[in-house]
């Protein structure tokens, strides 16, 4: 008897040794993919740029299809290897602006809570995350990832955007290294000091609107691709549905007035304003989505509006209002109980 439980012992501790190993594997080897991605960027070359954004999406697809475990070891692996061959510096950068916001939305995707005993199987009825709190925390971590780059640059909006302007005209001018390109690319402005002075403003919240879409494309991708392998283990979600907390429309509103006071008290509030202000556009387009569900031109009509979002980026702002208006009068509701429930997308 003794030796049985031995036995069982034993392999039990195998199995948990073996599954440490594969996460350990996993984070490593998703590790560097997302370290590679991250550093093409050095490479100069347009082509890297997408591939720059992309470098959080190994890390959820780790997290969704294996675990929290094996993104944290992955966020971790690609920023120590980045400081190896870039500096100490490349590290924080890292973990602030990929890292931690990558592993921290694969773990919240894949939490859940028991809300039922289990049915007839044994199985616990579990319910997951609500995808429009995902949506709110990829808005909050893109505003905090630029925050976070703000604060590097100065310690006041002076010297931010003193520290900015001069590195902006650093790239612009012929001196900085790239030559007769260079040259060429500041002769054709009439007038860089006015072109830098308008970036120097634009360039916060046109970062947080950066951020916060490509964390929610790479967070969509993972998952798709991660449903695709089999491995995901949530259900996928009526995105239609979605819905967001009713005081996240108060702290907009309080971000949006605060970013009117100047200082960098106002210029933090109107990044987060901005990263809300995209939250609250996709939920307009899961009113959206929702609304014109049995629509025979449905696809031509969300073709219309992605394409237009793309194009000119200022239906963003209507989207947003959308968004507002359906969590202040519950418009989703109300409209299904005109017509029933609506199909599953």
């Amino acid at each position: 008897m003794v030796g049985a439980e031995w036995s069982a012992s034993n392999r039990s501790n195998g199995a948990g040794q073996l599954v440490m190993m594969q996460i350990g594997l996993i984070g490593i080897a998703a590790g560097a993919a997302s370290a590679l991605l991250f550093a093409s960027v050095a490479s100069g070359v347009w082509l890297s740029v997408p591939l720059f954004y992309l470098a959080p999406l190994p890390i959820l697809i780790a997290a969704l299809g294996w675990s929290h475990w094996a993104a944290l070891v992955a966020a971790l692996a690609a920023a120590t290897a980045l400081a190896a061959f870039f500096g100490p510096l490349f590290f924080f950068a890292f973990l602030a602006g990929a890292g931690v916001p990558a592993w921290w939305l694969g773990y919240l995707g894949m939490l859940a809570r028991p809300i039922a005993a289990g049915d007839g199987n044994g199985a616990a009825v579990l319910e997951w995350y609500p995808p429009g709190r995902l949506v709110c925390w990829a808005a909050i971590l893109a505003a905090l990832a630029v925050i976070v780059a703000i604060g590097t640059l100065g310690t006041d909006v002076a010297s931010f955007r003193a520290a900015l302007h001069g590195a902006l005209m650093d790239i612009l001018s012929p001196e900085s290294g790239a030559g007769t390109d260079a040259a060429a690319r500041t002769s054709a402005i009439k007038d860089p000091h006015r072109l830098v002075n308008f970036l120097v403003v634009v360039i916060p919240p046109a970062a947080t609107v950066v951020a916060t879409v490509t964390s929610l494309v790479n967070l969509w991708l993972a998952a798709r691709i991660v449903k695709v392998s089999g491995r995901l283990q949530r259900p996928w979600p009526q995105l239609s549905a979605m819905t967001f907390p009713k005081p996240l429309a108060a702290a907009f509103a309080l971000a949006a007035i605060l970013s009117f006071i100047g200082g960098m008290t106002g210029l933090f509030a109107g990044v987060l304003a901005t990263g809300l202000m995209i939250a609250f556009a996709a939920l307009g387009l899961a009113v959206l989505h929702f609304v014109t569900q049995g629509l025979a031109s449905r696809a031509f009509l969300l073709g219309g509006i992605y394409a237009a979002l793309i194009v000119f980026g200022w239906p963003v702002l209507a989207l947003c209002a959308l968004g507002l208006v359906d969590i202040a009068f519950n418009l989703r509701p109300r409209l299904a109980q005109r017509r029933g429930p609506p199909a599953p997308t």
